[in-house]
């Protein structure tokens, strides 16, 4: 088949057959463009990985996907120019108008990528010497990206030739109106950002509220809830308002923990309790584990019912909750054995019953009971 057959064949002209060409012609071009872009930004990415900064990873990664979709834009629009100006000569504005909408568009979606990836880059990569957490990084990409794409509308809506004036005018009367009618959504969005400012507490960090039922590891703060994970390993969904009203305890961040516990000893040893104090506070000063930087006590406390009581007070260097505990049995063993070193025994609830003989009353042998 030759190229007169061909026209005949597909019914069309001269003229037709040489915009076709071009629209064809247009299309390769865009797609060899866009083949050796992305080829190039591929290999100067793993180029740039040697290097000690991550921003340049950045800015590669963030425009690679935005680049593409410019070059598709705009040689999709030229051909679409070329065939739009041989079928109807009135779409030249239209498929202007949409280019110019696309740009826009395809620039937005470039700043917020830079966005997400700066924030990953913050969060977890190695080259970045920074004390920003993760729920600080959250929040600013999250500012940024609701800013990006409000003023990416408002430009767009300018583009398309609306008065920007008149739609802010409408914005402040609605958002008043809107105030009204989503009052408890509006005192959540305050509410996280406050939680975002004040930083009360993190991803991952344990919290409890003394005021409301509320205790467990923080997993995600969003704009309208926080979700905590209980120890009973559920999701517990927390309106960002109420940490506003509460008073909230962040465990996690604490320096020690205290051992603050109470033995008692029998009466009978009350001439060994002085020197079973001293013995035991010695035991403390030197024991490894407890930070005797902080205020430690080994004091007799009271006469106890059945018993005479002092306490152990003192502080460990460890806050993991594990390890504590062992630090604690250890502890406490160790003050046993010191008691019972000395001949004496940690006394345990007793009572003496007096019976009355020939009008008298003798005191009998101590009964003990648990």
């Amino acid at each position: 088949m030759n190229w007169e057959t061909a026209q005949t064949y597909l019914g069309l002209g001269d003229t037709d057959m040489h915009w076709v060409v071009r629209v064809f012609l247009i299309v390769s071009i865009t797609l060899v463009i866009n083949f050796i872009v992305h080829r190039l930004l591929m290999r100067i990415d793993k180029q740039l990985e040697r290097t000690k900064t991550p921003w340049d990873n950045v800015l590669i990664t963030a425009v690679q996907k935005p680049a593409g979709a410019f070059i598709w834009l705009v040689g999709l629009s030229v051909a679409a120019e070329i065939s739009g100006t041989e079928i109807d000569p009135d779409l030249s504005s239209l498929i202007s108008s949409v280019r110019e909408v696309g740009v826009v568009v395809l620039l937005t979606w470039f700043i917020l990528r830079c966005i997400s990836e700066s924030e990953k880059a913050i969060v977890n990569s190695d080259k970045v010497k920074t004390n920003v957490d993760y729920t600080t990084a959250s929040a600013i990409s999250k500012l940024l990206r609701a800013s990006v794409i409000i003023t990416s509308a408002l430009v767009i809506l300018q583009t398309l030739g609306y008065s920007i004036s008149g739609v802010l005018a409408f914005g402040g009367i609605g958002g008043i109106a809107v105030g009204f009618a989503a009052k408890d959504l509006l005192a959540n969005f305050f509410g996280g950002l406050m939680v975002y400012l004040d930083r009360p507490f993190a991803i991952g960090d344990w919290v409890r509220s003394p005021d409301q039922n509320i205790e467990g590891t923080v997993e995600h703060i969003g704009w309208r809830q926080t979700r905590i994970r209980t120890f009973e390993k559920r999701p517990l969904y927390v309106p960002n308002a109420t940490f506003s009203l509460i008073s909230v305890e962040n465990p996690s961040r604490m320096t020690h923990r205290r051992i603050n516990e109470t033995i008692g000893v029998r009466y009978d040893d009350f001439s060994l309790l002085p020197t079973i104090l001293a013995e035991i506070k010695s035991m403390v000063t030197n024991h490894e584990d407890l930070d005797t930087d902080q205020v430690y006590m080994v004091n007799f406390n009271q006469f106890g019912p059945s018993s005479l009581d002092f306490f152990i007070y003192t502080y460990t260097k460890t806050v993991d909750w594990r390890t504590f505990h062992n630090v604690k049995e250890d502890v406490l063993f160790k003050a046993m054995s010191i008691i019972e070193s000395h001949g004496a025994e940690v006394a345990f609830p007793t009572h003496t019953v007096h019976m009355a003989e020939n009008g008298k009353l003798i005191p009998s042998t101590p009964h003990t009971s648990l």
